[in-house]
């Protein structure tokens, strides 16, 4: 709304001068012959022309710049949705390794247990013993494993996901520094 305002005041600015420059050349010249007069029209004419020329290349440099501006928040916008989906797509695939090491420890863990309880037959209670509690040992070591690589894996997603934020803001912050300053030039040079 703001554009259309100021459009249509600078095309009635001009369109003024215009007025009158062509009415101070009537003052000066009391009654200038026909030629004269379609020269003056003429010659006022195109300087309104290019005035409204000008305006309209002005209207369209604000226009593109608005654009850059906008692609370059999309820019932005797409860099972070980026690194969130490949901080997740590692986040994931942690999980999935940590997952698959915890079920070959427990894998590991029975068949051994399996082996050690038909070699142990003669002392059967002694070997038992020892063979669950080396059992629930590993099963707790894979465990715990698993929730260290699923902690790291986490933390890993979350510090990528702050860290692209971060540059997002900051790119987002440094564009529209950069339209705002372009926004004060183009203001003063008005003034």
């Amino acid at each position: 709304m703001n554009q259309k305002k100021q459009t249509q005041k600078e095309r009635t600015q001009v369109q003024r001068q215009a007025e009158q420059a062509g009415r101070q050349t009537e003052q000066q010249v009391a009654e200038p012959p026909g030629e004269v007069q379609q020269q003056v029209r003429l010659a006022l004419s195109d300087i309104v022309g290019r005035a409204d020329r000008a305006y309209a290349a002005y209207i369209e440099a604000q226009k593109e710049a608005a654009r850059a501006y906008r692609e370059s928040e999309l820019g932005g916008e797409k860099a972070y949705k980026d690194n969130e989906r490949r901080a997740k797509n590692a986040r994931d695939e942690a999980i999935r390794q940590a997952l698959k090491v915890r079920d070959e420890a427990i894998e590991k863990a029975t068949a051994a247990r399996g082996e050690a309880t038909a070699q142990a037959e003669q002392s059967y209670r002694q070997a038992v013993e020892q063979i669950e509690k080396t059992y629930k040992d590993n099963e707790q070591r894979a465990k715990n494993a698993c929730d260290e690589k699923i902690r790291q894996a986490l933390g890993t997603c979350e510090e990528a996901i702050a860290q692209a934020w971060k540059k997002r803001e900051q790119s987002i912050g440094q564009s529209w520094k950069i339209y705002a300053k372009d926004e004060g030039k183009e203001t003063e040079s008005r003034d």
